[in-house]
């Protein structure tokens, strides 16, 4: 049964269900964190400064299996030097292949260390070395200043590929949320500028398109993690009156870009009962129609950040295992 209709006329019906095992989980988490939690930033990044607990660089080693160092370099021409959390591995033999990491936080909250465990995770499973940029976070930077960051820090590690141990043609970009919107915004930029020959971007639950006017956005709208409530303030922080309107820059919300053609092979993975889901969908169609490579998983009754929220479910068993074999495929010669 129809219940609504998005602002294009789309007609929208009732949310899907989320996954049995994942459902409690949520219940729980809604109780700290309401779907609109982000509509009130002020409050949000208070709350999370307090809750969050910073660890060391050296906690992220994997018992031995990294080397941790966090090294400040040159940013965007005019703008502070950016800080870049360095993860080598010790392990297996240099050049590695380079997971550049963009951390999620909607824009507005989080550091390099976000998101990091899961990454090096992966990474391991590779033989990958790992980059993690801390960014300017909105509003007190605006667009471009975030993306511009994670540039600069991309083209250093590229740049610096030698002295790292990395094999310059073997550089993926990957984050998720907000981390993946920028990765994909990275791959547009890399393409445009002649930038660093990218092998691969992994967009997890990537947010890439400020109009907020899915049919998806809608149906999820209250519910979940990261509503349309939450997604319309980080999208506002980051564009300002910009938000919605016809001159966003692709390299803001990839999603507005007209050519996607000549992009690395993507891997693409969203809940079905999330707020990004058909953006992110669309997203691989077009990449598809320009002839590219994109691989899209659509998980069943998974919310936004699920595998991160409940790893022990086997929806995000299944989410981390196909990345994984994502990743082998990738860097298998």
């Amino acid at each position: 049964m129809t219940t609504a209709h998005s602002a294009s006329g789309t007609p929208v019906g009732p949310p899907p269900p989320f996954d049995a095992e994942l459902a409690p989980v949520l219940r729980v988490m809604n109780e700290a964190l309401p779907p609109d939690a982000f509509a009130d930033l002020d409050k949000l990044k208070d709350s999370f400064a307090a809750a969050v607990e910073q660890p060391s660089p050296e906690s992220f080693s994997r018992d031995g299996a990294y080397t941790i160092e966090e090294r400040f370099v040159p940013g965007p021409e005019g703008a502070p030097d950016i800080a870049l959390l360095i993860c080598l591995p010790t392990r297996v033999e240099a050049p590695y292949p380079l997971i550049y990491h963009t951390h999620g936080g909607g824009m507005v909250i989080g550091d390099n260390k976000v998101g990091l465990p899961d990454t090096l995770e992966l990474a391991e499973g590779v033989g990958a070395a790992v980059v993690s940029v801390e960014y300017r976070l909105a509003p007190g930077t605006r667009h471009p200043g975030p993306v511009e960051d994670c540039y600069a820090g991309l083209v250093w590690a590229v740049e610096h590929a030698e002295e790292l141990g990395v094999d310059p043609a073997r550089v993926i970009v990957g984050g998720a949320s907000a981390g993946g919107g920028l990765a994909a915004a990275l791959a547009l930029l890399a393409r445009d500028r002649g930038g660093p020959a990218l092998v691969g971007q992994l967009l997890m639950c990537p947010m890439i398109d400020d109009r907020n006017d899915t049919p998806s956005s809608h149906q999820m709208a209250g519910l979940g993690v990261w509503d349309r409530a939450s997604n319309e303030a980080g999208w506002t922080a980051l564009l300002g009156d910009a938000r919605g309107g016809p001159d966003v820059s692709p390299y803001a919300a990839p999603a507005r870009a007209t050519d996607l053609s000549g992009l690395p092979p993507a891997f693409i993975d969203v809940g079905s009962a999330e707020t990004f889901r058909d953006e992110d969908v669309a997203y691989a169609s077009r990449i598809w129609q320009a002839g590219g490579v994109a691989e899209l998983h659509v998980w069943p009754g998974g919310f936004h950040g699920f595998d991160g929220i409940a790893p022990h479910t086997t929806l995000s068993r299944d989410a981390r295992a196909a990345r994984a074999r994502w990743l082998s495929r990738l860097l298998t010669p």
